[in-house]
């Protein structure tokens, strides 16, 4: 059964049901079955290049089209923000606005699970995961989203319950009835087209002829061409298409009833749960954007130590004064000392889709993060870049394990592999960022560059059969543009780096962050997987 789970970097999701004004403040949650599989298919058309829906694509719209889903909703809570757009047109000397809402569900972190009951073929089921994974928005395009397609043998979580109504179906006073859009039956769709293009023709009345004349060809052809020819055809027409033809709505289109629990879509402030002091994740994941939402605005991976910093700096400004201890973020005990062993977060800005840009912030404590600082982390909305002067918004893309963050998609897996190790660890590691000496640099012995990386390694309970360092040429030539100075506190004994190969004897796992500004991206390695020189 195809089954998709979406989660929302920026922690809202924006659309209107069909059928209503934006400005009557009205969200569609869930999703509706038209909604995601029209999505699916732009996504198709936008990532894999399609002139025309392959074989493989109809089968699948077919079949997701043929059943209703069953959703798995996260708490959300309605919102929305008020503009006031230009209209063109001047009124004593000035020009006039009107007002438009942007209505949304604040999701936060939560995911979305879909599940289609329905049985597909490999070749459907392979191109269903491929169009999940790259998925970039659902609903207005500023409803960004992260798509992971997960086996059917996998449980719906207890919680959040969606489903379409049945003459059987009585889930109780908790659940409430919403209307959504999902497309016609395949059979059901043929049979009133060609009812529909009958009733037309009769109705053109033309002469009766073996062979229709030209001028009668022309509106036959008119006629039929006003009705989409299957439903796949109907799921591609755009609105403009069905407006000009005076539809009054979707060709193909019907409405279902669904029951839905009653709070899922709360009126005011979500309600954020509390989090027990004892529960502790290693790392959290932040994706970056830009107001505009242009993937090439966004800072260059040269810039992982100033990007690090400055969200280090949001984060300690978040946790204001008072309260539970947050050693984990400031990185000294509740006396004012430094913790020893590098326990504290390492906040790692890291680029997964190999763009050269960075797009995501990893958030890593072996101490792990407790409630204080996930509550730091979860209340960002934004950073700055070049000084301050560039916005970027922030959104929790993750949370959990380390290990966690293998399951984020099939585009960014090498990325994930290189930065924690394959699944098994990793006996050679090369560097991802220079490495700055935290000393000054002696020819020999323990303060030499070879004695101090392993010097950094011993403390952090690793112990390297051999250390290269490399000259820049090739691969490490580039990270000779890294900036390497900081913005505030100390700086290096030695304003310089060096790109470094080391091996252990057993495989180990990621991350490593080594020497001078290893808690802000610098000094960060990567496994050096199958394949790579």
């Amino acid at each position: 059964m195809p089954t998709m789970v979406l989660r929302f970097p920026g922690g809202r999701y924006h659309a209107t049901p069909g059928g209503h004004h934006v400005n009557e403040g009205i969200v569609e949650w869930p999703p509706s079955p038209w909604r995601l599989v029209r999505a699916l298919i732009a996504c198709g058309y936008s990532t894999q290049h399609w002139d025309e829906i392959p074989p493989e694509g109809r089968r699948l719209v077919e079949a997701l089209s043929s059943v209703l889903p069953e959703y798995r909703l996260p708490r959300a809570a309605l919102g929305h923000s008020r503009h006031y757009m230009p209209t063109t047109k001047m009124k004593d000397g000035r020009e006039e606005t009107t007002l438009v809402l942007d209505t949304f569900a604040d999701v936060s972190d939560g995911a979305l699970w879909v599940r289609w009951p329905t049985k597909v073929d490999e070749e459907a089921q392979q191109l269903f995961d491929v169009l999940v994974a790259h998925l970039g928005y659902l609903g207005r395009s500023e409803s960004w989203v992260l798509g992971e397609s997960i086996s059917d043998d996998i449980p719906l979580p207890q919680t959040g319950g969606s489903f379409p109504h049945s003459d059987h179906a009585r889930p109780g006073w908790s659940f409430e009835q919403i209307l959504l859009s999902a497309p016609d039956a395949i059979d059901a769709y043929a049979s009133w087209r060609a009812s529909e293009v009958k009733i037309a023709l009769e109705e053109l009345d033309l002469p009766f002829r073996k062979r229709p004349t030209q001028a009668q060809k022309k509106k036959i052809d008119a006629i039929q061409s006003s009705f989409p020819k299957d439903l796949v055809d109907c799921l591609q027409r755009d609105t403009a298409w069905w407006k000009a033809r005076r539809w009054s709505r979707a060709p193909g289109i019907r409405s279902v009833l669904y029951w839905r629990e009653g709070n899922a879509l709360e009126v005011g402030p979500p309600s954020s749960p509390r989090m027990s002091g004892a529960h502790r994740v290693q790392m959290m994941l932040l994706a970056l954007t830009t107001p505009s939402g242009s993937k090439s605005a966004l800072p260059s991976v040269v810039r992982t130590l100033p990007q690090a910093e400055l969200l280090h700096r949001a984060l300690v400004s978040k946790l204001g004064f008072g309260g539970e201890a947050c050693p984990e973020i400031i990185g000294r005990d509740e006396m004012g000392g430094p913790l020893k062993g590098h326990r504290h977060s390492h906040i790692l800005p890291i680029d997964l889709d190999g763009d050269g840009r960075l797009d995501h912030i990893v958030v890593f404590a072996p101490m792990g993060l407790g409630a204080r600082a996930q509550r730091a982390v979860r209340g960002l909305r934004r950073t700055y870049m070049k000084g301050g002067v560039g916005e970027l918004q922030v959104a929790v893309a993750g949370v959990g394990a380390l290990n966690d963050l293998r399951a984020i998609g099939v585009g960014m897996a090498r990325a994930v592999d290189e930065l924690l190790g394959p699944r098994n660890g990793a006996v050679s590691w090369i560097t991802a960022t220079p490495f700055v000496p935290p000393r000054h640099l002696k020819k020999a012995g323990p303060s030499s560059l070879v004695g101090q990386v392993e010097a950094e390694l011993k403390v952090r309970g690793l112990t390297p059969t051999k250390v290269d360092v490399l000259d820049w040429t090739g691969e490490t030539l580039s990270l000779r543009h890294f900036v390497r100075r900081r913005q505030r506190g100390p700086q290096p004994p030695i304003d310089v780096g060096f790109a470094i190969r080391f091996h252990f004897d057993r495989p180990v796992s990621g991350p490593i962050c080594l020497g001078y500004g290893s808690h802000f991206g610098l000094g960060r390695f990567s496994a050096e997987c199958s394949g790579r020189s």
